[in-house]
């Protein structure tokens, strides 16, 4: 007989009952507030067109690099789950695929992608048994009988789920079709857009000049001039805003490197930059110009600035060729921030009409830069524990660090930065837990009153994210 599947309702609180009983409380007060997801990676045509998920597989597998990466530390191909572009066969049967994931879910074993999967098998499929060989076939009919009515259309889980807001990502040519449709069609769903110039800024894409002469034509500009680029971008800035509702821009460079160059050195290194032949030094220093030009910009127009450094993006090169981005083979990297922030900060850090939400994956970084930063500067804040580390022990190893130094005011509270959109309710009530788990222990050793966590939990789960993001 398969094994059942349990949500404990005490899960992620701490052990010791004085503790235990206080994190109930905090937690009952914020379990059912509206979802703010302010950063992520959502296809915005989903609620463009409402259109029915296709099944399981597209749902649960494709869409989520942290399943990706699993199978394929275990040997398996990924033309085994559907994905063609490898040198093997490429199976096309779903149920087939779906059989091997059941067969393999034993490797998710106290990792975060089984706590958010088995959060979406039970609350929202009804599934109470455990996925398995033995279960794979009652999951998959299941799943898909269910994704074929109007209950489970995206616009309707869009409601289910109690999402006041969430934000997708977009490149800085997208012209933004969908979020035209969503607009036009009269649903009051709340979906922004999210201004990630990553595309026209990093000169070492493959298809930099391909998206350099798709800027030009979206904004009429030559761009034959640093002052010509400069003006395309802030064209761009306030077509997302305008046509996507965007308040936010995100930048993903391989470091938190910032330059604050004349002039004249701007101009003759974006002249090097456009002619093709930059060295990868220039490269780097145009990322880093960029992000202080980024920076000046935001505090310009009011939009907040995200900035997610330090990941060896594609760290695979034989999966890169054959299956393209995000599938599971970025690696993080030591990130340094005292250093790499330094220009910028001496340009606008002490502007306090400016929001710049400062990741790492590199939690050696949080007490040592992260937390002294946040804590002095008017303009950084630190956003949530991200991607290996949004974990239940990497979200406690956050707050433990950073909060004597940065307290809780100058953090964003949670954001998912997903793909998978039915994991965005596990993701935030798992969040919301590890937050009531570490306010308990501050209210039971006497470092907190209690009042005042119970403010605190619901700052964390949806003040924070709506004042940061200007929502």
């Amino acid at each position: 007989m398969a094994a059942p599947l349990i949500l404990d309702p005490d899960r992620f609180f701490p052990p010791e009952p004085s503790a235990r009983a206080v994190a109930r409380q905090l937690f009952a007060g914020i379990e059912r507030l509206p979802i703010i997801s302010p950063h992520g990676h959502v296809a915005p045509e989903w609620f463009a067109d409402n259109a029915p998920f296709e099944d399981a597989v597209s749902v649960f597998l494709w869409p989520d690099h942290y399943v990706l990466r699993m199978l394929y530390s275990q040997g398996i191909d990924l033309g085994r789950l559907g994905m063609s572009g490898g040198d093997g066969p490429v199976e096309t049967d779903r149920r087939a695929v779906w059989r091997l994931f059941a067969a393999n879910y034993r490797l998710f074993r106290g990792t975060p992608s089984r706590l958010w999967l088995d959060h979406a098998f039970a609350t929202v499929f009804g599934l109470d048994q455990r996925l398995s060989a033995e279960t794979a076939d009652l999951y998959f009919d299941t799943i898909n009988q269910a994704l074929a009515t109007e209950a489970f259309r995206p616009r309707a889980l869009f409601e289910r789920f109690a999402i006041e807001a969430i934000a997708t990502t977009e490149g800085a040519t997208d012209e933004l079709p969908h979020h035209r449709a969503i607009r036009a069609s009269g649903w009051s769903g709340r979906i922004l857009t999210t201004f990630r110039p990553d595309d026209v800024i990093d000169a070492e894409r493959e298809d930099f000049a391909e998206n350099l002469t798709k800027l030009q034509a979206l904004t009429g500009e030559d761009l034959a001039s640093w002052e010509s680029y400069l003006s395309a971008l802030r064209n761009r800035r306030a077509y997302f805003r305008e046509v996507g509702g965007a308040t936010a821009t995100d930048h993903g460079h391989p470091t938190a490197r910032t330059a604050n160059l004349s002039a004249a050195d701007c101009a003759a290194l974006y002249a090097r930059i456009r002619s093709g032949g930059a060295t990868p030094e220039d490269a780097e220093t145009f990322r880093a110009q960029m992000l202080t030009e980024m920076a000046v910009m935001a505090g310009d127009d009011g939009m907040t600035m995200q900035l997610h450094p330090g990941v060896w993006r594609n760290h695979n090169p034989w999966l890169f060729d054959r299956y393209g981005r995000d599938k599971g083979a970025d690696i993080p990297t030591r990130v340094s921030y005292v250093d790499g922030l330094k220009p910028l900060l001496d340009r606008v850090g002490n502007r306090a009409d400016l929001t710049l939400i400062l990741f790492t994956l590199d939690e050696s970084t949080y007490a040592r830069e992260l937390a002294p930063l946040a804590g002095h500067y008017p303009c950084l804040k630190l956003g949530p524990a991200w991607w290996f580390n949004d974990s239940p022990e990497g979200m406690l190893r956050f707050r433990r660090q950073v909060t004597e130094t940065a307290g809780f005011y100058n953090t964003v509270g949670f954001n998912d930065d997903t793909r998978a959109f039915f994991s965005i309710p596990a993701r935030h009530d798992l969040a919301r837990r590890m937050d009531c788990a570490h306010l308990a222990e501050l209210v039971a050793s006497h470092r907190l009153e209690l009042d005042e966590a119970l403010a605190l939990a619901h700052d964390l789960a949806y003040a924070l994210p709506k004042q940061a993001y200007r929502l």
